[in-house]
């Protein structure tokens, strides 16, 4: 079965993630953001959302997940939870 281990930040505006997504290009720290901005309770985690298998998340999530590229940050992706970027950095 496949899996992977991904991290998001959640916030209520596509304005917000680009704003983070900004940020985290100019090189600050996926955790510390995600600790000060996600809406998400996997933000006190820095965002991690541990291991997740296909079906668990919600469909363009997990689309992310386990389509795109390792190690970028993807996004903003919308959800009926709101904006997310995700970074996935390991899957198998």
């Amino acid at each position: 079965m496949r899996k992977a281990m991904a991290r998001h930040i959640l916030v209520k505006t596509e304005e917000e993630a680009v704003n983070l997504k900004k940020k985290l290009e100019r090189g600050e720290a996926f955790d510390v953001l995600a600790r000060k901005h996600s809406l998400c309770p996997s933000g006190k985690r820095g965002g991690d959302l541990g291991e997740v298998r296909p079906g668990q998340m919600v469909r363009a999530i997990d689309q992310v997940i386990f389509k795109k590229a390792l190690r970028e940050v993807h996004g903003p992706v919308k959800t009926q939870f709101g904006y997310h970027l995700v970074q996935v950095y390991f899957r198998e």
